[in-house]
């Protein structure tokens, strides 16, 4: 499970959210095997004088949360940080220094979703990769 929030000042988050998520998805794909159909993302587009941020960072100053079930490796999270920062750079022209990702992990069971603890759902892919 992932959960992904992304936020970035209004005026220059709007015009990229289609593929900045198209990126983020294909890289969760990539690095964590998975699924296609699994893209749960939220964007946070905010108005200059809410976002605050240090001047060595430009208006394309993007942070993205990922929450997600506990159990990869360290080198697996270590390979999705580095094809995020890839991509983004690549396809979107954003400097990693203006790119700030965190992962959180938290035990299966202390999800819920559809009715059950996430410890009780049949998954169709694998956590521990």
């Amino acid at each position: 499970m992932g959960q992904i929030k992304i936020y970035g000042v209004k005026d220059k988050l709007n015009p990229i959210k289609e593929t900045l998520s198209i990126i983020i998805h294909s890289c969760m794909m990539e690095a964590l095997a998975y699924p296609a159909d699994k893209k749960f993302h939220r964007f946070f587009p905010m108005d200059k004088e809410d976002f605050y941020f240090p001047s060595e960072r430009t208006e394309a100053y993007t942070i993205i949360e990922i929450s997600m079930f506990e159990g990869r490796t360290m080198e697996t999270k270590k390979h999705l940080l580095a094809l995020l920062f890839e991509k983004i750079n690549n396809q979107l022209s954003i400097a990693p220094q203006d790119i700030e990702i965190t992962i959180f992990e938290t035990p299966k069971h202390n999800w819920g979703i559809r009715g059950l603890p996430g410890d009780e759902l049949a998954l169709n892919y694998k956590v521990n990769v």
